[in-house]
């Protein structure tokens, strides 16, 4: 064995180093293609790298996955300040509507919450119901309150039992809350029970604007969350026959989402939405301890 030639740190086939690095710029700018077309981009330089091997480096960077690449440039982006492309930015719109309200400043949590009205389906003997989705932009913790209607009543009623009482008990105060334009939302201040109910407890109205139309994302983000992850299964595995029952399971897919599910990419970056609100409260906690 002594007489043998040293053995090389790098296979002769091994791919440059330089043609790595172009790969891995390519796969950043391209962040919804996969590794066919990134051969072919490269073929245009005159490079030639096959598609396995193009398929390894970007596992090996942790880009394997479209999922993983976008997350990579909207956590670079919010981390680091990172330039992004319109075609960058249109993929990660599209994979998360909350990365359209990116430039929202949300200072902590109940400075602004998202509330919308979601169908999530038909129950037998019950007909339509509905959702109110109440999620808080600053770290997603998410409410949802089902009904068989679209009334003021109902977008008050998940506030009132729900929302306020959560920021009361955690001592933090609900600044504003943003909607649409929908009925349930919208009216004369003196008849309408949801404009009421918000103007007794202090909390600023927002509305997307129609003309130059404002987005919902966080609400619209949940609202697909839990469309995919609840309504779809729970309505297809098991016959409801009132909307207490739904509620009920429901309530237990929220825990789950709120109190144990990390949350990958916007705000939260692998945080659960608790987690979120508890380290600003101990953050607020040790500035008045030193103040």
């Amino acid at each position: 064995m002594r007489d043998l030639p040293p053995i090389h740190k790098t296979h002769p086939q091994t791919t440059p180093p330089e043609v790595e690095q172009r790969i891995l710029e390519l796969v950043a700018q391209h962040p919804q293609k996969g590794c066919g077309h990134i051969e072919q981009l490269l073929k245009l330089e005159g490079k030639n790298c096959s598609k396995p091997t193009i398929q390894k480096i970007m596992e090996r960077h942790g880009l394997g996955s479209r999922y993983q690449r976008l997350l990579k440039l909207e956590k670079e982006h919010l981390t680091q300040g990172k330039q992004l492309s319109q075609e960058q930015i249109k993929s990660i719109e599209k994979a998360n509507p909350c990365f359209k309200e990116r430039h929202v400043e949300s200072k902590a949590p109940g400075y602004l919450l998202s509330q919308d009205t979601l169908y999530a389906g038909k129950l037998k003997e019950v007909g339509k119901v509905y959702m109110q989705t109440v999620v808080d932009t600053y770290g997603s913790f998410a409410f949802g309150y089902l009904h068989t209607g679209k009334l003021p009543d109902h977008a008050a009623l998940i506030l009132h039992n729900d929302v306020v009482p959560f920021y009361q008990k955690h001592g933090l105060k609900i600044e504003a809350i943003l909607t649409d334009n929908g009925r349930e939302y919208c009216g004369r201040l003196t008849h309408h029970h949801y404009e009421i109910y918000l103007e007794l407890n202090g909390i600023e109205h927002r509305k997307t604007r129609i003309a130059t139309p404002q987005t919902n994302g966080f609400a619209e983000r949940f609202n697909r969350t839990v469309k995919e992850e609840f309504f779809d299964i729970a309505l297809r595995q098991k016959l409801y026959t009132s909307v207490e029952e739904l509620q009920k399971d429901l309530n237990e897919w929220l825990k789950h989402y709120n109190y144990e599910r990390p949350h990958q990419g916007y705000r939260n970056m692998g945080r659960r939405p608790i987690e979120t609100i508890e380290a600003f409260k101990k953050s607020q906690q040790s500035i008045l301890e030193e103040g």
